[in-house]
């Protein structure tokens, strides 16, 4: 498990060996959640990034009728 410290300003950095290990880039922004006293860095992706990544997918059987409004 790797460590980080809350700086006197409040900033987190992320190690290097978790930056290339999730393929984070520099100015890269994050959703931030919180659960459970747990903090969640969710990394934002563009829309140009995301494009195709469920070609394939199967939607049946997801939704029942009776779930439409």
């Amino acid at each position: 498990m790797t460590r980080t410290k809350l700086s006197a300003t409040y900033r987190v950095r992320i190690p290097r060996e978790v930056r290339e290990s999730a393929h984070l880039k520099r100015g890269q922004e994050f959703q931030i959640i919180v659960k459970g006293g747990i903090i969640h860095l969710v990394p934002e992706h563009s829309l140009d990034e995301l494009r195709g990544f469920a070609r394939g997918i199967s939607t049946e059987g997801l939704r029942d009728k009776s779930d439409r409004v």
